[in-house]
């Protein structure tokens, strides 16, 4: 691909990964300072100050401070420093403060990074925040052979989500999601690219990360292993990228230009939020965001399947994200108490309530949910819908899977503008994935 053909977002997504890849290096370092601790936080009159990282939004720093100060009302021998950041810059910041001994008491931590700062001995085991109302199946994510070293926030499910109103555009009826299979997508697909006016492909190819696990999974395989390794091989990956390539050829996808410049624009000016798209897929708790921007209802569906049963569909529970406390922290049951009130406290959870997942803690996601209303309670209601149905979760992934999604997403779109075979990309993706890792 040459420099001026590019996309935008490709652009973007390879100083992303040049971003992680500095990020890497830098964590590299915390096998030797992790335990080391940064300054000593300030303390007066008895008074502990402990730091709390985050990423996010503008409204989850208000939501996340409106937190801090109840917390601080409630427990009068601790002070909360904030230090909110972007995500783009919130990684790179993190692996250098905690490669220089300054890494914060608390922090709001991603499955992607997850294994990178457990393995090298960055986090503190989390054996006194209370953990009873919250599911094996969540808990199992932020686990590793040193302990519970993270504590889930929530968590969302991979899912398709259908505009009703373009699905009537193009007279098909909402699909029964307990039993459609891949050919019923795509005919539906097919149909809403064909008969919807301005209709730009009837979906858009699957989220990268999420889409490739849920399709392993339906084949009872997985991302990675337990053991730290890669779960599929190159022709498993060459299946993955022609099952997508299928749906470019078949009207299904819109051309590969315009599935680049539709990934770039973000989701509120996307074609899904155009109205021009029928079906797309991603994480559930996407619904809000991608119905508001299009100002309609959505519908979250479980993913199609191969045998046509709901049980077969491959969906499982995933954390969005955790809180994880640092191994140099020298005030671990101030940043615990802080933690176990985060995740664990009704008042938290009804201030947070669904911008950092659909609450792990069973009681509090009662009480949230109970407020809940539109896109939002439509997207709870799912996850509690296939409650009955989900399996197991993925192993919890294992150091450099931060880069995974820009790898995928790359061949993927070599495959789509047909620069590259299926079996060539899958080929060059797997020798990559598996550096990534080694």
């Amino acid at each position: 691909m040459s420099s001026k053909e590019r996309p935008k977002d490709l652009k973007r997504g390879r100083r992303r990964r040049t971003v992680s890849a500095v990020a890497m290096v830098a964590v590299s370092a915390v096998a030797l300072t992790a335990c080391a601790g940064g300054e000593a936080p300030t303390q007066q009159d008895g008074e502990v100050t402990i730091r709390f990282a985050w990423w996010g939004s503008d409204k989850r720093s208000q939501n996340t401070t409106a937190i801090i100060e109840k917390f601080e009302a409630e427990n009068p021998d601790i002070n909360i420093e904030a230090e909110p950041s972007s995500f783009s810059g919130y990684w790179d910041k993190l692996a250098i403060q905690t490669a220089s001994g300054d890494t914060p008491d608390v922090i709001q931590m991603d499955l992607a990074y997850f294994r990178e700062y457990a393995a090298r001995g960055a986090l503190h085991e989390l054996a006194d925040v209370d953990t009873e109302s919250i599911g094996e199946n969540l808990l199992a994510q932020g686990r590793t052979e040193d302990g519970q070293l993270g504590i889930p926030t929530g968590y969302a499910s991979v899912a398709m989500i259908a505009n009703p109103e373009v699905l009537e555009s193009a007279g098909v009826e909402l699909p029964d999601d307990k039993t459609w299979t891949w050919d019923d997508y795509t005919k539906i697909t097919q149909q809403i690219s064909e008969k919807v006016e301005g209709a730009y492909g009837g979906t858009a190819p699957f989220e990268p990360i999420g889409g490739f696990m849920n399709w392993l999974r339906q084949q009872d395989q997985h991302m990675t292993t337990e053991e730290g390794q890669l779960g599929f091989d190159a022709a498993d990956l060459q299946e993955y990228f022609e099952f997508q390539k299928a749906f470019v050829d078949g009207g299904s996808y819109p051309a590969p230009d315009v599935i680049e410049e539709d990934r770039a624009v973000g989701t509120e000016r996307s074609l899904m939020a155009q109205g021009k798209m029928g079906i797309i897929s991603g994480w559930s708790n996407l619904l809000p965001t991608v119905a508001s921007a299009a100002g309609t209802d959505m519908v979250p569906l479980r993913m199609p399947s191969r045998s046509g049963k709901a049980e077969d569909n491959g969906l499982w529970h995933r954390v969005s994200m955790f809180l994880s406390a640092s191994a140099g922290t020298e005030h671990p049951e101030e940043a615990q108490r802080f933690i176990d009130y985060f995740v664990n406290s009704e008042e938290a959870g009804m201030q947070n309530l669904t911008d950092r997942g659909l609450p792990a803690n069973d009681d509090v996601r009662k009480a949230v949910v109970g407020t809940l209303e539109g896109s939002e309670l439509a997207a709870a209601e799912f996850l509690n819908d296939i409650a009955d149905e989900v399996e197991g979760p993925e192993p919890v992934p294992t150091v450099g899977s931060a880069t995974f999604e820009g790898i995928l997403h790359r061949y993927e779109t070599e495959v789509f503008l047909e620069r590259q075979t299926p079996a060539e990309a899958a080929e060059q993706a797997l020798a990559e994935l598996e550096q990534a890792i080694s």
